[in-house]
């Protein structure tokens, strides 16, 4: 037997939210046992995720914008780098 743990939420929205929700879950899913709470807690883990890659993505930038030390510069300029490439390929 399959058993799944399942929370409670009780939320209070406009009553034009919750009309246009349901209406948006009956055209995707159709009507039936289970069709409101499917749609809900895909909205839910949609909104989560959506914030968490927000907050990854500023934690990225942000290491980014430090710079990383790669250590003793060998080169002045990028031209420099590309030169040696070419010459040690001959």
């Amino acid at each position: 037997m399959y058993v799944v743990n399942m929370g409670t939420i009780t939320v209070n929205i406009k009553d034009e939210d919750e009309k246009k929700f349901r209406q948006t879950v009956e055209e995707f899913y159709g009507s039936g046992k289970g069709k409101l709470g499917k749609a809900v807690s895909e909205a839910l883990r949609e909104w989560a995720d959506e914030r968490n890659q927000k907050e990854i993505a500023r934690e990225m930038m942000s290491m980014m914008n430090k710079g990383i030390d790669m250590g003793k510069i060998k080169y002045k300029n990028r031209s420099e780098l590309y030169d040696r490439r070419l010459h040690s390929s001959r």
